[in-house]
């Protein structure tokens, strides 16, 4: 058994807030948006966290997602769902990148190949815990996966509703992990217009992106490992394939939390949220100093997991990458798609898409000057690689005729 998972420990959440107005809302209840539509917000007693989990307690644990578990919201160990969430490596990429600095932090490695998990167990567990029996989600694919497995493991049923052309495998491992999936003639966010409407009418728990408070809980966990992996500093800059944005919000939020722990300093990475250009809805809202995104019409792209045309929690990506000095980035297919190929042929590590636009959007900031080569430098690929269409490849030999080896 996970030596993390053996013993309970405090847990130490004392309200939930919105994002927007700060209200604040009872913990251990179930809750969806705040008064104002707006995310909610897991709030922790940190004085009393810095107290009683000194950083060299987290340093002696097993390094998977449950070390964290003073800061993570599962006040008990029987909720606690898990498929062996590991600490994700982080990869060097110098041929295909230029740099000996630039890292990739491979979230294909945890389980149903996707980055997804880590926001979907945190969520299905707390739906445990707080009783929810039928859940729904829009999904582009992953986060569809993480949660029918998650959900299936905690005997909660699911319903997964996702855009006609989602990647065929991504249906598939939905379906046969558990969940009733359907295709929607139509984007994520119309997918998800039909959950909340179910949801309204008292059919299910509406699990849509940032429409109930904990997967950024379990999102965080990227930056508390990030620290952890770099001795308790941050990398110059991150960055992040942008949709719904839960893991940039969740690591902004965990860099605050750390420092008011004492386990770092007020540095900041520069966060860059990356989107594609067929589907740019945070970057144009960044580049008119806008607060809020308005959607993004005839979104298209191969990086099916950023092409979200409205994100609920916006103003908080937006809020993110301003504060640290980042920006936001559009990369288009083209460039996406040689960076996929540059990095699995000149370093061996295949990215999925969405992970090949940060890599694209690195390439294009070192040239404006918004990176330096020296600058260490962290980019999510946020699944395997192993989920996607590949191009065709391979020379048919003749196994019934000499086969000329020097020709080989």
């Amino acid at each position: 058994m996970n030596p993390n998972l053996t013993v309970d420990r405090p847990t130490f959440v004392t309200h939930l807030e919105c994002s927007l107005t700060g209200e604040r809302y009872e913990a251990d209840r179930l809750h969806n948006l705040s008064a104002a539509g707006k995310p909610l917000l897991v709030r922790y007693d940190l004085a009393a966290v810095r107290g009683f989990l000194p950083r060299a307690m987290v340093e002696a644990r097993a390094t998977d997602l449950w070390r964290w578990r003073e800061l993570l919201p599962v006040r008990r160990t029987e909720n606690v769902v898990s498929l062996g969430e590991i600490e994700t490596p982080l990869v060097p990429i110098p041929k295909s990148s230029g740099s000996p600095n630039v890292l990739v932090k491979d979230e294909g490695r945890l389980p149903t190949g996707s980055f997804k998990a880590r926001g979907l167990v945190m969520a299905v567990a707390m739906a445990k815990e707080l009783g929810v029996t039928r859940i729904a989600m829009p999904t582009n694919g992953n986060a569809g996966a993480a949660l029918a497995a998650y959900a299936s493991r905690a005997g909660i049923e699911t319903i997964v509703l996702c855009p006609d052309d989602t990647p065929e495998i991504n249906v598939r491992e939905i379906a046969l992990q558990g969940a009733r999936v359907y295709r929607v003639n139509g984007l994520i966010d119309e997918c998800g217009a039909i959950v909340a409407k179910g949801a309204a009418e008292g059919r299910w728990f509406d699990f849509s992106t940032l429409k109930e408070p904990y997967r950024i809980e379990g999102k965080k966990t990227m930056g508390l490992e990030l620290a952890a992996q770099f001795g308790w500093r941050l990398p110059k800059a991150i960055f992040y394939p942008t949709g719904g944005g839960t893991g940039l919000i969740g690591m902004w939020k965990a860099f605050a939390e750390m420092e008011a722990l004492g386990w770092i300093g007020p540095e900041r990475p520069k966060m860059f949220a990356v989107q594609a250009s067929g589907c740019a809805p945070i970057v144009r809202a960044f580049e008119a100093g806008a607060e809020h995104a308005e959607r993004w019409e005839d979104a298209h792209t191969v990086a099916a997991g950023i092409r979200v045309p409205k994100a609920i929690g916006d103003f908080l990506i937006l809020r993110a990458v301003r504060e640290s000095g980042g920006r936001a980035l559009a990369v288009g297919d083209p460039a996406i798609v040689k960076a996929v190929e540059d990095c699995a042929k000149k370093d061996g590590l295949l990215l999925c898409p969405e992970g090949g636009a940060t890599l694209a959007a690195y390439r294009q900031a070192l040239i404006d000057g918004l990176v330096d080569e020296e600058d260490e430098v962290v980019l999510f690929n946020c699944a395997t690689g192993l989920k996607y269409p590949m191009p065709k490849a391979g020379t048919k030999l003749d196994k019934k005729k000499d086969i000329d080896l020097a020709s080989l």
